[in-house]
C-alpha cells in the first residue's frame, strides 16, 4: 500500500510539473509571436518533443523567397536547436542574425549564398556539431573561422572550393571532426608501355624489287622410237604348167 502510495504521488507530481511548464511556455508572448512570424515568413517551428522546448526551425521547404531578412524573425528565440537554410537566398552578411543562438547545434547552410566572410559569424555558436557548407562559396581560407568550434563533428564541403590536403590539416585541429565531401587523392600514374617504333612511310615506299627465281627447266621431250618398217610380204610362185 505504501509504494502503491508513493507512486501515485510521483505521477500526480509529474503531471503538475508537465501542466505548469506547458502553461508557462503558452504565457510566454515573446516565443509565440517570435513563432508566429517565422510561420508567417514560410518557415516552420517545432518542438523537440513533448518534454523538450527546444525548437527546430526550417525554411528549405518553404514557398516563399528567403533572404538575410527573413533570419531577423529568429530573435528573441534562445532556444532554437536547430535550423535550416538549405537552398535559400540567405548571404553571409545573413549569418549575423545567428549570433544570439547560443543552443544551435545542427545548422544547414548548403546551396546557399554564403562564403568564407559567412564563417566568421558561426564563431559566435559554441555548440554547433553538425555545420553543411555543401555547394557554397567557401575556400580553404574559411575554415580558420571555425577552429574554436570544439564541439563540431561533422563537417560537409562537397562542391566547394576546400582541398583535400587543407580539409584533412584542419579536421586534425578539431578533436573527434569528420570533414566528409573532399576531393578523391589523385590517382598515381600508370605505368607507360613502351611504344613500339612506327614503321618509316619512306622506307616502306622503298621496297626492293623482288628477285624471279629462273623458271624451271622442262626436261627434253623424249623423241618416239621409230618402229623398224614391215617387210612386204614374200610372193608365192605360181607352179609353171606343163606343156
Amino acid at each position: 500500500m505504501r509504494y502503491f502510495s508513493v507512486a501515485l504521488i510521483s505521477t500526480i507530481s509529474l503531471s503538475i510539473l508537465s501542466f505548469t511548464s506547458a502553461a508557462d511556455k503558452k504565457t510566454d508572448p515573446a516565443i509565440e509571436q517570435a513563432k508566429s512570424k517565422i510561420r508567417a515568413a514560410g518557415g516552420s517551428v517545432l518542438e523537440l518533443a513533448q518534454n523538450d522546448d527546444r525548437l527546430e526551425v526550417a525554411f528549405h521547404l518553404s514557398d516563399q523567397k528567403i533572404t538575410d531578412e527573413t533570419l531577423k524573425t529568429l530573435a528573441g528565440l534562445t532556444k532554437v536547436t536547430a535550423l535550416n537554410l538549405r537552398g535559400t537566398d540567405v548571404t553571409s552578411a545573413g549569418l549575423a542574425q545567428l549570433k544570439g543562438l547560443k543552443g544551435l547545434t545542427h545548422l544547414h547552410l548548403e546551396k546557399t549564398k554564403v562564403n568564407d566572410e559567412g564563417l566568421k559569424h558561426l564563431k559566435e555558436l559554441p555548440n554547433l556539431v553538425y555545420l553543411n557548407l555543401y555547394g557554397t562559396g567557401i575556400t580553404n581560407a574559411g575554415l580558420a573561422h571555425l577552429s574554436s568550434l570544439k564541439k563540431l563533428k561533422r563537417l560537409y564541403v562537397w562542391e566547394t572550393k576546400v582541398t583535400r590536403p587543407a580539409g584533412l590539416a584542419f579536421a586534425k585541429q578539431v578533436k573527434g571532426l569528420t570533414v566528409i565531401g573532399l576531393p578523391e587523392p589523385p590517382k598515381p600514374p600508370e605505368a607507360k608501355k613502351p611504344e613500339t617504333p612506327k614503321a618509316d612511310p619512306k622506307k616502306a615506299a622503298k621496297k626492293k624489287p623482288a628477285v624471279k627465281k629462273p623458271a624451271a627447266k622442262k626436261p627434253p621431250a623424249k623423241k618416239a622410237e621409230k618402229k623398224p618398217a614391215k617387210k612386204p610380204a614374200a610372193k608365192k610362185e605360181t607352179p609353171k604348167k606343163k606343156k
